[in-house]
């Protein structure tokens, strides 16, 4: 039977607030999304509590410019505010407000025709103006080379908009709200006329909106080819001069070291670094935000993250589906530079840093960038490199990476890799970090699985045979999917005699929480870029550090046309990935069956 285990989590709930909130002095401090459990609290403490709501955090120094209404009064129609008990946001986190109510904000998708902005970013967006976590005047602007009009573009936003199970009241309502606050404007991302067209438009709809001042914010959903042509028409045509730009960039941030510098003095030349958000939607996680408060709230768990107690880590990353005609693109790339060297190795370094000055996005990162600048570079002898192969299963052909007629005949690129990586300070002094990635194993997950070492002169060692392994502790952060932490912890089976076996202290997210959907990981990011907070988004310096540790390993691999082993499509992965494990003394965790829903 399973237990509850009682983690010390904080709760996501929300509430708009219908009152006008008093006016206060502005404040440097950093925002998130802690929201307050008022569930059995009397009426007048509901009441006092949302008293203290005050509008959503934002950096303003993305621009040269401030703002002369700080400490207005909100209206009703200000975003949603979270609060701790009797902390407020900004007291948590170092922003300073956003002064929605004279301020209008502006979201332009460059490349809105694209996969990417149809399946999460429009989507994303929608739901957080559900939320009324947008403000009163907030438009979107599609950029893309495709022509189409208003009406148009509109009509493809609607196709990919719905509600959640949770939240249907209104939907069809909110929707129409929604689309009537969207625009296109057809261009070139190299073409001066192009976006001053754009800007000519954005401008149009800002001035009839009646606010003093306009923020704008950019997301790049574009090939990497053209990253620098877009900001840089964005930045030098479409930069608002009444409020602050930010301009999100999603990954691939380059192929390696070089290419990721020449990005990077790309983007330089016509942004500052604050304003720039590159975003890694893994940190977006529920699982990923919570793994900071996971450890640094809980007594149980801090004293034991280090060398003494912790005998491996092992972060998990595997698809049960290939590359379905989208194998030209991640040819270009393969799974190191696609998964590891950024979703991976972005989680290890958030759980391996040391605990933070604050919770302000520079003092986290500074912390991430320590970590990653003192791991060894990855060796060739400490990878494993595989490629699926076609499969006969339940009477049909599960086809190879190969037989996708958009790979290049003989492609030698790996779908699955797996990598011993070390930290080489005192704490994780002698730990093997395995990072495993893969396309068409056996099942879909992310975890992280950190198995503890083995209870000294043990008393009931002889109760689990010669395999202590099985009897050790483990603590499993499952991101997806069904999110869950558990930990595994031995117990002395009932009844007479004494037999011990394996259970879980169990924390699923969609039972204890009751919610059925949690906010995709677009939407908090999303918001993130709005309220200025840039925890979990990449520094150039953090990008240049992870870039140094695989890009040794990625030209070794390229220059010695290094074959990739290959497995069967739906299988565990190549068996190489198993004496890479042994060679640590590590038995891979996620192969063990365990999980009821497999």
């Amino acid at each position: 039977m399973l237990h509850q285990f009682q983690f010390s989590v904080v709760r996501l709930h929300h509430r708009r607030v219908h009152e006008r909130v008093a006016p206060v002095p502005p404040m440097k401090h950093h925002h998130r999304r802690v929201r307050c459990i008022q569930q059995g609290l009397p009426a007048s403490h509901r009441a006092e509590d949302a008293s203290r709501y005050t509008a959503r955090s934002s950096f303003t120094a993305d621009q040269d410019t401030t703002s002369s209404t700080n400490g207005a009064a909100l209206s009703a129609s200000s975003p949603s505010v979270y609060s701790f008990g009797s902390l407020n946001v900004e007291e948590a986190y170092d922003l300073e407000r956003n002064e929605w109510g004279t301020t209008s904000l502006s979201v332009v998708v460059v490349g809105a025709s694209g996969d990417l902005a149809k399946k999460k970013i429009f989507p994303a967006l929608f739901a957080l103006f559900y939320e009324g976590l947008l403000p009163a005047e907030f438009h979107i602007f599609g950029f893309a080379r495709s022509k189409m009009t208003d009406a148009e573009f509109r009509d493809v936003i609607a196709s990919t908009l719905s509600c959640r199970i949770s939240a249907r009241d209104k939907c069809q309502e909110k929707q129409e709200d929604f689309l009537r606050r969207c625009f296109y404007s057809p261009g070139q991302y190299d073409k001066a006329d192009s976006f001053q067209e754009l800007n000519r438009r954005m401008s149009e709809v800002e001035t009839a909106s009646g606010k003093q001042r306009a923020n704008r914010m950019f997301f790049l959903s574009i090939p990497p080819n053209v990253f620098i042509a877009a900001a840089g028409g964005a930045a030098d045509f479409c930069s608002t001069r009444t409020g602050w730009t930010r301009v999100i960039v999603e990954k691939p941030f380059g192929r390696d070291s070089a290419s990721s510098a020449a990005l990077g003095r790309g983007l330089a030349a016509h942004l500052r670094e604050e304003q720039i958000y590159r975003i890694d939607h893994y940190l977006g996680k529920e699982l990923i935000e919570n793994l900071t408060v996971l450890r640094f709230s809980n007594l149980v768990f801090e004293p034991l993250w280090s060398r003494q107690y912790i005998r491996n880590v092992q972060i998990v990353f595997s698809e049960n589906f290939g590359t379905e005609g989208r194998g030209g693109y991640f040819d270009q790339y393969g799974i190191i530079r696609d998964v590891i060297q950024n979703h991976l190795l972005q989680i290890l370094a958030l759980f391996a840093m040391e605990p933070p000055v604050s919770l302000a996005a520079e003092d986290i990162r500074n912390e991430k960038v320590k970590v990653l600048r003192s791991m060894r570079t990855v060796q060739l002898e400490d990878t494993v490199l595989g490629q699926y192969r076609s499969r006969h299963h339940g009477g049909r052909t599960l086809p190879g990476y190969l037989d996708d007629a958009t790979v290049p005949p003989g492609s030698l690129t790996p779908t699955f890799a797996a990598s011993a990586m070390f930290i080489n300070n005192a704490r994780w002094d002698g730990v093997p970090f395995l990072l495993k990635a893969g396309k068409a194993l056996h099942t879909r997950r992310a975890e992280i699985r950190v198995q503890f070492r083995h209870v000294p002169g043990n008393l009931y060692k002889h109760k689990f045979g010669p395999d202590l392994d099985s009897a050790t502790n483990e603590l499993v952060i499952r991101i997806q999917p069904k999110e869950a932490i558990y930990l595994k912890v031995n117990n002395k089976v009932p009844g007479l005699g004494l037999r011990l076996d394996t259970t879980r202290l169990d924390l699923q997210y969609q039972s204890a929480f009751s919610q059925k959907e949690l906010p995709d990981a677009y939407e908090r990011l999303l918001l993130d870029v709005v309220n200025g907070d840039k925890r979990l988004f990449i520094r150039y310096d953090e990008l240049e550090a992870a870039w140094d540790l695989f890009t040794p390993l990625l030209h070794e691999i390229e220059s010695r046309k290094v074959a990739p082993e290959l497995y069967p499509y739906g299988s565990r992965g190549p068996v190489g990935a198993h004496y890479l494990a042994a060679k640590y003394g590590v038995r891979w965790g996620d192969l063990a069956n365990e999980d009821p829903e497999e």
